[in-house]
């Protein structure tokens, strides 16, 4: 049997993940590089035992342009063993033995359908935080092949998650290892991530310690779209409505958003998204048609609180962009529009949105804990964007009194 040699750069914080164990888990922030290291290691082992079957799995798998995939096949380039893996449209096979890497969605089997993993030996769980209590309790007891072992990468959202209530469960079994990371860990961290991080914390340290340092979403109960929205990949349809777009203008730490938005079947759907912190004028018409070509030719709904912005991209090439009115209790009406949605479809592409979509929130008492009808006005400029593109569609009242906790969130959000 012909030698292969790997040397591969292994971060400290993942090396109590290299030993065998039923369950390895790795939780944390965004940048950490956890699910760059589960590549590596799907890639060294495979090229180790030419006969390992393995699958990578999420909640919701629509498309494999947001899979492993692209990441498992840049670590074969990276790892130089091309000839050693036959790489295919849907699946990855290993040359020399009847190993394969697939990529499924555990939202499309049953339980039948899962016994065609039977005689997989590892198993991977992307973006864990979102697989349900049914997915892992038809998971877990599928991947039964002798030394086999199931991974999960996560971002930690709730403390009840399935996947936190597995490794809480699990905490004193020795089969069993997870370990806690962020991007200051990770000796591979871009500098832009960095830089990025360091705005969040200067800015809001609760969205800095949920996003890059991994902590629970204490906002969860005061989310505004909690239950409503999902992420996953598509493409709008010709007999949509659309599309429409909304503009609000970043200052200082504020982000600059314009987003594409689209309608159909009771469903709203944010396509794409030109989203910035620190955008400077001069910039943004580069930046809007990069971002969402062909944007100049629709009419574009923008922050009518800023006139003099509005001029100037109406005289560099967006001559139908306007000021969007802002009626009393515009935003409370906006809100109600934007709930009254069966559910809304965020684009995996459109990473400000969804983690505004995460993050937006009402006030909570302090002292009660009790959610309030006052809106925080944090993480809300790509939402503001959102509601000025829909303007026309919305049914706007006079202002009344809003309690968010008299909504029943209709859907599990999905990222």
């Amino acid at each position: 049997m012909r030698t292969i040699n790997l040397e591969i750069p292994t971060p400290e914080w993942a090396e109590p993940l290299l030993p065998p164990a039923r369950y390895k888990g790795a939780k944390g922030g965004r940048a950490s590089g956890k699910s760059q290291f589960f590549a590596g290691l799907l890639v060294e082992e495979s090229v180790a035992n030419p006969d390992l079957r393995s699958v990578c799995i999420r909640e919701v798998q629509r498309s494999l342009k947001f899979s492993a995939k692209s990441l498992i096949e840049k670590k074969i380039r990276e790892f130089g063993v091309e000839g050693e893996f036959n790489i295919l449209e849907r699946e990855i096979r290993r040359r020399g033995g009847r190993g394969i890497i697939i990529f499924e969605g555990m939202q499309d089997h049953t339980a039948d359908s899962l016994k065609s993993l039977e005689g997989f030996g590892r198993a991977w769980v992307e973006e864990a935080q979102n697989l349900s209590k049914r997915s892992m309790e038809l998971l877990l007891p599928t991947i039964r092949e002798p030394g086999s072992e199931i991974w999960f990468s996560w971002n930690p959202d709730q403390p009840t998650d399935p996947v936190d209530t597995l490794f809480s469960d699990l905490a004193s079994d020795p089969d069993a290892v997870v370990v806690h990371v962020t991007y200051r860990q990770n000796p591979f961290c871009p500098e832009e991530s960095r830089k990025d991080a360091a705005r969040s914390l200067a800015t809001d340290p609760d969205a800095h310690e949920h996003i890059w340092l991994g902590g629970y979403n204490k906002r969860s109960q005061a989310r505004v779209l909690a239950g409503i929205w999902v992420s996953y990949d598509f493409e709008p349809g010709e007999d949509w409505d659309g599309p429409y777009y909304g503009l609000d203008f970043g200052f200082s730490q504020d982000p600059f958003s314009c987003n594409e938005v689209w309608v159909n079947a009771e469903t709203l759907y944010i396509r794409r998204e030109a989203y910035k912190i620190e955008l400077e004028l001069d910039d943004t018409p580069d930046f809007l048609r990069r971002r969402l070509p062909g944007c100049e030719g629709y009419v574009i709904r923008a922050d009518s609180a800023r006139p003099d912005s509005i001029s100037y991209l109406k005289r560099h090439g967006f001559p139908k962009i306007v000021g969007c009115p802002k009626p009393p209790g515009s935003v409370e009406d906006g809100i109600a529009h934007l709930r009254q949605y069966k559910k809304i479809v965020i684009h995996p592409d459109c990473e400000g949105t969804i983690d505004e979509a995460r993050l937006w929130s009402y006030k909570v008492d302090p002292k009660t804990g009790d959610v309030l009808p006052t809106l925080i006005d944090k993480h809300n400029n790509a939402w503001d964007a959102v509601r000025y593109s829909l303007f026309p569609l919305i049914r706007f009242r006079k202002p009344t009194h809003f309690d968010p906790r008299q909504l029943t969130p209709r859907m599990t959000s999905t990222f």
